[in-house]
């Protein structure tokens, strides 16, 4: 005898069990029925379905189906689909016969079989058995059975996901701290950036029963290009005009701005006072790493106080959201991220993931409300944003505040704009009040001297828009430990090293055997090759120890064949020069330009030796 075949010989349809059951009636069998959903089969149910047999000779089971059981329990059950658990019950030796049904109740099964007991757990009542009424009335008998504690399929799936969420935990991988590039193992050397050292283990979860975030119900579609608009976007203007300047022109809603720059600089003073300064804007300072008393001590000495700046101390975004959502602000500032966390990652604040994780739930929050978010992000030893590259990537604006803690200017430079000049510069003085912004940068940039000092030239440089002054000092003294010092500070160490060998080479300037220091005072740094000119020239008025004229000025970039090369933006040079009270410029014979839109003496030369001759 095949024991498959016996398996399925117990699963009848309602046709032909019903004629099966008259024949054991006729034979004096005392039928007894029962039913349930049965999803995962554990020793509650055979205990349950053994006492029910015990009650007369045949059992029967009437079964739900996967429809009738999804229309109970919901989705995501059945875990064991109809045609299984029917087996798995027929294989049961005091298993008589399996009925399936699709209907909420076994109504129709008990009034066409007529059973002589109708059996249900002992967790019913009587009265509240379907079919109850109508087995009595037929003379048969309805009984209560016993079961045991603690056994039910829903406790068998709750144990199940919370041993997968247990496993989860534990996960964990390892993550490059420069770029966040992932490994299941570590690595010496990061492949991406080719860093070496900087993977960490992390633990992380992929999955949370509580998701933590910002949660949004909008589906985005496709448009056309053309079908969109714009037109309601207008740039938020603050009071702080540098940084106006350095956005582009503002704040654009929905944009993620990221500020970085050294301990102490100045960044959450920056921010506190643009967040105190508004006057009609609702903005949230959130703050993970000062209490509400310390912030309220900042302001008072910045003398600011503003009845649209609230501030919030929290860390997780989970908490955060939930008081965004009830205060609906109109510009939310981070301070910093790097000290917030989500539920939905199981590391500790700071690490890769996690400022990952946060990132990506603002983003989604600013873009979806329209809601501008101001990042502060710390530097790590290089000098490069704390966390992985990608964050950079991430956010719209990426701001570096930047300046020597000994001296009181800040520098507000713009490193990445989605919506504006990725060059432009802000300047401020630190004061005891906060930041002073500097509308003329040149003024602080060159020294106030009563006579003439040698090493000594202004180079007219352009910072985004803006078109700046700078004092470049040279020193050019007798190297007396034999090996030359090269030192610039400000300007690129090995572009200095090119423009002194273009004038030994190409001028006859014996440099080689003497130490050269180069400085742009104010704590800047220009990466403008236009003031390559104002750099030889200085070099040269030290090497000579002649004193260059304090009203000229320079714009020129230099080649390697000694050329003076032309250079961009010309007529901006030439009339901030004009504007400052400078005498005479000289720029490059090459450059074009309108000379009686000027009345400053603009002197144009094609080689060193020129300037040299009209210098010298």
């Amino acid at each position: 005898m095949s024991h498959h075949k016996n398996l399925n010989s117990k699963i009848y349809n309602l046709d032909i069990l019903t004629n099966k059951v008259e024949q054991w009636k006729k034979s004096g069998d005392k039928i007894v029925f029962t039913n349930g959903c049965f999803d995962i089969i554990h020793r509650g149910h055979i205990e349950l379905l053994a006492s029910t047999a015990d009650l007369g000779n045949k059992l029967i089971i009437g079964l739900n189906s996967d429809l009738s059981i999804q229309k109970i329990k919901g989705k995501g059950r059945p875990i064991i689909d109809e045609d299984s658990r029917a087996i798995l019950l027929s294989a049961l030796s005091f298993v008589d016969a399996i009925i399936l049904f699709s209907e909420d109740t076994p109504l129709k099964l008990i009034s066409t079989l007529l059973p002589n007991v109708l059996a249900k757990g002992g967790d019913y009542e009587i009265e509240t058995i379907v079919g109850h009424k109508i087995v009595q009335q037929n003379g048969g008998k309805v009984k209560l059975v016993s079961f045991l504690d603690g056994f039910s399929s829903t406790n068998i799936i709750e144990k199940i996901k919370k041993s997968i969420m247990a496993k989860k935990k534990i996960q964990s991988a390892f993550f490059c701290q420069s770029c966040g590039t992932q490994s299941p193992k570590w690595l010496g050397k990061c492949p991406q950036c080719n860093e070496w050292n900087t993977f960490v283990e992390e633990l992380l979860v992929k999955e949370s029963e509580t998701k933590a975030g910002y949660k949004s119900n909008k589906v985005n579609t496709p448009n056309l290009v053309s079908e969109i608009d714009y037109s309601n976007e207008k740039r938020i203007v603050t009071k702080d005009k540098e940084l106006n300047r350095v956005l582009g022109g503002g704040i654009v809603p929905g944009s993620l701005v990221l500020l970085g720059g050294d301990p102490g600089i100045g960044k959450s003073t920056l921010l506190l006072q643009f967040a105190l300064s508004s006057k009609s804007k609702k903005i949230l300072y959130v703050s993970g790493e000062e209490s509400q008393k310390q912030i309220k001590m900042r302001a008072e000495r910045i003398n600011k106080n503003s009845e649209h700046c609230y501030i919030l101390t929290e860390t997780s975004t989970q908490n955060i959201f939930k008081q965004i959502e009830q205060l609906q602000p109109d510009i939310l500032v981070i301070d910093s991220i790097q000290t917030l966390h989500t539920a939905h990652i199981d590391s500790s604040p700071g690490s890769v993931s996690q400022i990952r994780e946060c990132t990506a739930e603002l983003i989604k929050y600013a873009k979806e409300t329209g809601t501008a978010v101001f990042l502060i992000g710390h530097i790590n030893k290089d000098g490069a944003i704390a966390g992985p590259k990608i964050l950079e990537h991430m956010v719209d604006t990426v701001l570096q505040f930047e300046g020597d803690r000994n001296h009181v200017y800040r520098i507000l430079r713009t490193i990445k704009n989605r919506f504006g000049s990725a060059s432009e510069l802000g300047v401020y003085e630190m004061n005891q009040n906060g930041l002073r912004e500097v509308n003329n940068p040149s003024e602080i940039l060159i020294s106030e001297r009563d006579e003439p000092t040698s090493g000594v030239g202004i180079a007219a440089t352009i910072e985004g828009a803006r078109p700046i002054l700078v004092e470049i000092q040279s020193l050019v003294s007798s190297a007396v430990y034999g090996n030359p010092q090269r030192s610039a500070t400000g300007f690129d160490t090995k572009r200095m090293n090119m423009l002194l060998a273009v004038l030994e080479k190409r001028c006859g300037f014996m440099l080689g055997a003497k130490d050269v220091f180069l400085n742009i005072t104010g704590g800047i740094k220009i990466d403008d090759t236009a003031i390559d000119l104002a750099v030889v020239c200085s070099i040269l008025s030290s090497d000579q120890d002649i004193a260059l004229d304090m009203l000229t000025c320079f714009a020129g970039e230099i080649g390697l064949s000694g050329e003076i090369r032309a250079v961009n933006r010309i007529e901006n040079r030439i009339a901030e020069a004009e504007k400052l009270g400078y005498k005479q410029i000289i720029i490059s014979k090459y450059n074009k330009f309108n000379a009686k839109n000027f009345h400053i003496e603009i002197i144009q030369c094609g080689k060193i030796e020129e300037v040299f001759r009209k210098l010298f």
